[in-house]
């Protein structure tokens, strides 16, 4: 795969369910100077915390892109040329295909790539809200034994709280997908990732995402469980360098 340009990239990141751009807060001293990060939050999270909370998948869509318009925009003016991307994780990464859709229609510019990670297609995931009968108890069980959330949060009975619901409002978007989100096409190009030792979104189950662009689609295997693209920034983003061309000199 040959990049077209290393004019810098604006990379976009959408958080896993549960979980606010904070998780990428880091990422920016790890990447390529040529690749700058910026994370997005939901309406009512993170450094939106003080926003109405949007219902529904298409509100979140609406409400995330009208954010990275203007963002974009902003950058555009500071710095000609610039180019964008976007990383999504796990429930991210159908969030940040359906925002770099309607993004690339509202700022007339498509993305250079849109990379997803850890993530089942949406015709490919189950139907309907999978943790509305799931105990509190066995809910913080079951994301401790995932790892991707520090044991800090977790042993905080405030912070617990709060992720739990914030688990619980994910998933009740995420049962959208199957519905709304199975019907998106784009025609930029994608790079998947895909952990080798993934159980939740395997190898075998992340490549059907190449039926999402008519644009080319690149593959990529990595060591690890469900979190290892978030776990190790520094190879993700060398990836994402190498794939839209940030990483050129």
């Amino acid at each position: 795969m040959q990049p077209v340009s290393s004019s810098p990239v604006r990379l976009y990141c959408f958080p896993h369910a549960g979980a606010t751009s904070l998780v990428y807060r880091g990422w920016q001293p790890l990447g390529e100077p040529h690749l700058s990060v910026r994370g997005v939050d939901a309406p009512g999270r993170g450094t939106r915390r003080r926003e109405r909370k949007a219902a529904g998948f298409h509100a979140l869509v609406r409400s995330m892109a009208e954010q990275v318009v203007a963002d974009l925009l902003a950058e555009r003016e500071r710095t000609p040329g610039l180019r964008w991307a976007t990383f999504g994780h796990s429930f991210g990464a159908t969030m940040s295909l359906a925002v770099a859709a309607a993004v690339a229609r509202q700022a007339g510019a498509a993305p250079v790539r849109a990379v997803l990670s850890g993530a089942v297609p949406p015709r490919l995931q189950r139907p309907g809200e999978l943790l509305a009968s799931v105990t509190d108890e066995e809910l913080l069980t079951r994301t401790a034994a995932d790892g991707g959330t520090p044991p800090a949060v977790l042993a905080d009975p405030t912070m617990s709280r709060i992720l739990l619901r914030m688990l619980r409002e994910d998933d009740a978007v995420r049962a959208e997908f199957a519905q709304e989100a199975a019907g998106l096409r784009v025609d930029f190009p994608l790079t998947l990732i895909a952990a080798q030792e993934d159980v939740h979104a395997p190898p075998e189950k992340v490549w059907p995402w190449s039926a999402h662009s008519s644009a080319q689609t690149c593959r990529v295997g990595i060591e690890g469980g469900h979190f290892a693209a978030v776990q190790n920034p520094k190879d993700t983003l060398t990836i994402i360098a190498d794939a839209t061309g940030a990483g050129e000199r």
